[in-house]
């Protein structure tokens, strides 16, 4: 049997469990993803058998998780280099260094995007949205992610507002929502907290249509900037007359090919019934008892052409099934998916 037979027919499996958004079908099929993974993931396969483990595990919480560093320093891929379609970056400066994650097929990715897109239950809206363009951004998971948006909002509108130097365009974001409030149509407008942030210190007021949403990445990671969800939410209300509910946070990242999502303050974040995190202690690796702090782990089925489970260096609360965020590991170095976008911004500004 051929990697390739192999790859197709668990892509279709996976692409299956994602359409039914089915939990119970996670158990099985993520080990045999991780099979699939040891046996033509040849970088993996050797951390496996650094740490000793065996291929027939028993239970999906038994699957090696591999650090986020590990994707700066292996092509972490089930495939040969030839059949690679895509490739998405971390921002890499500070010096660290950029991990890379590789892509076969796009397929599962975008499903995962578009069907944890639809779980949220939204009401398609024009978008507005303060990221660069894919074809600014070629390397960026979250610009891709945007683009495949487009495909959930109202007649496939979308309006991009990042000028070619990389800064806000906030001639054409003032006109674009001038002309929506005229019509009485609601938008949602997205980007990365950064963004957002850039865009709270260049207004006083802007005025969103009844029934608008914002939907922000987080991160100020690299920027030299710092506020709280609380602060930032507070700049919402006050620069967009947003209240909290109105407001959707992703956390998502380049190594991953899946979202989890929160709404408001005070939610914790809930992953797809295709994904399963886990908070760890640091120093046992085990699952901390509810209500207590560590480091998330993620185990993400959509990541067939990777590795299924990823040992970020964030910290978060077990929320029972669900994670409430905290931030990064204060000993990691910064990165992340988010901060790719925010670069331009930063140095623009």
């Amino acid at each position: 049997m051929t990697t390739a037979y192999q790859f197709e027919e668990l892509e279709h499996r996976v692409s299956a469990a994602i359409a039914a958004a089915d939990p119970a079908v996670f158990d099985a099929l993520a080990l045999d993803v991780f099979r699939f993974q040891r046996a033509f993931n040849f970088p993996y396969d050797q951390y496996c058998r650094l740490l000793g483990v065996i291929d027939d595990l028993a239970d999906w919480r038994q699957i090696p998780a591999v650090p986020q560093a590990a994707f700066k320093h292996a092509a972490l891929r089930t495939f040969d280099a030839k059949a690679q379609v895509a490739t998405f970056r971390t921002s890499g400066t500070t010096g660290e260094g950029y991990g890379q994650h590789h892509f076969r097929s796009m397929r599962l990715y975008e499903e995962a995007v578009l069907r944890g897109w639809d779980l949220l239950a939204l009401p398609p809206l024009p978008q507005i949205i303060l990221i660069p363009t894919p074809a600014a951004a070629p390397h960026s998971s979250l610009s891709y992610m945007m683009g495949a948006l487009k495909a959930r909002a109202f007649r496939g509108e979308q309006h991009w507002c990042i000028a070619p130097d990389g800064s806000l365009d906030l001639n054409r974001l003032k006109s674009l929502l001038e002309n929506f409030a005229t019509v009485n149509t609601p938008v949602l407008i997205l980007g990365t907290a950064l963004a957002f942030l850039h865009l709270f210190e260049s207004i006083q007021l802007l005025t969103l249509p009844a029934g608008s949403l914002a939907f922000e990445t987080g991160g100020y990671k690299g920027s030299g900037r710092s506020l709280s969800k609380e602060a930032l939410y507070q700049m919402f209300r006050d620069r967009l007359a947003l209240a909290p509910s109105d407001i959707i946070n992703e956390y998502g990242m380049t190594e991953l090919s899946s979202q989890c999502y929160s709404r408001g303050l005070g939610r914790p974040h809930v992953a797809p019934p295709w994904v399963r995190t886990v908070v760890t202690n640091p120093t046992t690796g085990l699952e901390v008892p509810d209500g207590e702090t560590g480091l998330l782990r993620i185990y993400d089925l959509a990541n067939l052409g990777s590795v299924l489970a990823i040992q970020t260096r964030d910290l978060a609360i077990r929320r029972g099934a669900d994670f409430e965020l905290l931030g990064r590991d204060p000993a990691a170095l910064p990165r992340g998916c988010s901060r790719a976008a925010d670069e331009m911004l930063t140095a623009s500004s």
